[in-house]
């Protein structure tokens, strides 16, 4: 298997300009939408390892786009930081572009693979939660002058209502016979409709500015120093584009506060940790380092309900049409990821006063690097009472 994939892919690698030829590709990593490969090339002893992606067309229609967009961002990005490792690296073809298109219409691209790096699937703890927001607010804030407009990957990515809109279309068309076994769902949905329109209502009436974000901020789209665990580069470039702060916010909160997976079958395994929410509080405001508005921090405890309430809803519309974008390996999963995101928001919700005042407090005093990160044992002493909601 192995020795066949490495064949299959060293064609494709051998169009584009690597260190050697490829001795052994493999999967890498656990995307849901592109299939992503790690290469190593090899001339004499000499190894250098790549990233491989087959972009994935019926989730971006637009791949010349999104790859123009993504090499624009990194050419700005490039002119204010000069360690590589901290920054995407795309590699070019033969003839100089940043994609190859094979015969049969796919795309593909290749990055420098960042040594001594590591992503995470899920957030350990306060500390890993303060580095990954810090880089994701520094990312936006580094955005903030870029010249020129970027083309939109996935139009509408964000658009709460919309989102709802496709999932009342597919649950009145019921294609997959499913509506009954997602009856409960269905009706969450319905009894939460107007959650769907918090954002978008800001964005209509003006009191939150179109910024540059990254709309997928899991942890795993960040990578960690092995040795120190700071927060290096930031990963997965393909929705950067225009949209609201407040949505980077919400999916990083949403990605992280909770300790289940995100397929949990047990719902109340699904909490919302305060300690990890005051690390993505301080790291992310500590990043941005003062670009945000008052109406924006006023509402990030808010974002998180709503990009929860949002991502369920994509993961019951797919269940309901028959699992067409998201990867499935099992039977119901997509269901599975949406009750775990409607009991998020459920959380969510209830402690938004909490999570608000962690906000206001993290935004007062500036949290510097000479301070003591924020960790378990000091966000404990500080404020009695449970630190996990269920």
């Amino acid at each position: 298997m192995a020795g066949r994939m490495t064949g299959a892919l060293a064609g494709v690698a051998a169009r584009f300009r690597l260190d050697g030829e490829v001795v052994r590709a493999e999967p890498h990593g656990r995307g849901h939408i592109n299939d992503t490969y790690r290469i190593v090339c090899g001339r004499g002893r000499k190894r250098m390892r790549y990233i491989l992606q087959h972009i994935n067309r019926q989730v971006f229609p637009d791949p010349v786009g999104q790859i123009r967009n993504i090499d624009k961002v990194l050419a700005h990005l490039r002119r204010k930081q000069e360690d590589p490792r901290r920054l995407l690296t795309l590699v070019p073809t033969l003839d100089g572009k940043a994609y190859w298109r094979d015969p049969q219409g796919e795309f593909w691209r290749v990055y420098l693979y960042i040594e001594k790096a590591r992503s995470r699937d899920s957030v350990r703890g306060p500390r890993q939660a303060y580095e990954a927001a810090k880089l994701f607010g520094a990312f936006q804030s580094s955005l903030a002058d870029l010249s020129g407009a970027l083309a939109e990957t996935i139009p509408g990515f964000h658009d709460t209502p919309k989102r709802y809109r496709d999932f009342a279309r597919a649950a009145r068309r019921d294609a997959a016979g499913r509506a009954r076994e997602a009856a409960r769902e269905i009706d969450f949905a319905g009894r939460n409709k107007e959650a769907a329109g918090i954002l978008s209502r800001l964005a209509e009436r003006d009191e939150v500015p179109t910024r540059i974000v990254h709309n997928d901020t899991k942890i795993n789209n960040v990578l960690f120093d092995e040795n120190t665990g700071e927060g290096l580069c930031v990963l997965d470039l393909d929705t950067v584009m225009p949209g609201l702060s407040l949505y980077d916010f919400g999916d990083m909160v949403r990605a992280g506060v909770n300790p289940a997976a995100e397929d949990e079958p047990d719902v109340s395994k699904v909490a919302v940790r305060l300690p990890v929410f005051e690390g993505f509080a301080r790291g992310y405001l500590e990043g941005a380092a003062g670009m945000l508005n008052e109406v924006e921090r006023a509402h990030l405890a808010a974002s998180a309900k709503v990009i929860s309430f949002e991502l369920g809803l994509r993961f019951l519309t797919d269940f309901l049409n028959g699992d067409r974008y998201f990867k499935t390996s099992r039977p119901g999963q997509n269901l599975d990821r949406c009750r775990t995101q409607f009991r998020l928001m459920e959380l969510l919700s209830r402690s938004e006063g909490e999570l608000q005042a962690i906000v206001a407090s993290a935004a007062r005093p500036p949290f510097s690097s000479s301070r003591r990160k924020p960790g378990p044992s000091s966000s404990s002493r500080r404020r009695p009472g449970p630190r996990t909601c269920r």
